[in-house]
């Protein structure tokens, strides 16, 4: 089954977070294209503190169950998939591997709180990056914070390594679920020229 990707049009202004999803299901390959499109997206020192576990049966959605809240538990459970964005609170241990510079590493493992502000910014950065990349290749997005993260983190990170940051559910959306646009703020609220 192909996809359609999205011109930056769509991406931005006709996107909508989905709040339900068609049973059409989405292939690994897909997910994979996903993430190879996200994981260009920049973060500081190119630390890419981002981590994706895909929930694609419903048996893997089922452990999620107990941290949902009551509003978000039937759609992610008839979701497609369901991404857990977490964060790699030791990230750092990539960085010779990902950074052209010696010392990055031991920079951030001596430095415990530019880590987790390191890791907290730019984790979330990713994750937005994969929503974009996941909606530019055709994918329709519903994310959530509406859940326990701790009951996440203890169901799907038990060793505390990895922290989950919020949830995405992902497939082709069903436009008959849509809640109507909320406004955005203009210009002039959000902004400030100096």
């Amino acid at each position: 089954m192909t996809h359609t990707p999205m011109s930056p049009e769509q991406i931005f202004r006709e996107a909508r977070t989905a709040n339900g999803f068609t049973d059409r299901p989405v292939p690994l390959p897909l997910l994979q294209q996903v993430y190879e499109l996200a994981r260009m997206g920049p973060t500081s020192m190119n630390t890419q503190p981002a981590r994706y576990v895909f929930l694609t049966t419903p048996h893997a959605r089922e452990r999620l169950r107990p941290a949902l809240s009551a509003g978000n538990l039937d759609k992610t459970m008839s979701a497609p998939v369901t991404v857990i964005v977490a964060t790699d609170t030791r990230f750092f241990e990539f960085m010779p591997e990902v950074w052209h510079r010696e010392g990055a590493r031991e920079s951030f493992e001596g430095n415990p709180a530019l880590a987790e502000a390191t890791a907290t910014r730019n984790g979330t950065l990713g994750g937005a990056y994969f929503m974009l990349a996941a909606r530019a290749l055709g994918l329709d997005c519903g994310p959530m914070s509406g859940f326990d993260i701790a009951k996440v983190n203890a169901a799907f990170f038990p060793d505390g390594r990895w922290q989950a940051n919020f949830l995405v559910n992902l497939g082709y959306g069903d436009d008959r679920l849509l809640f109507p646009r909320n406004a955005r703020l203009a210009f002039a609220q959000a902004c400030t020229l100096l």
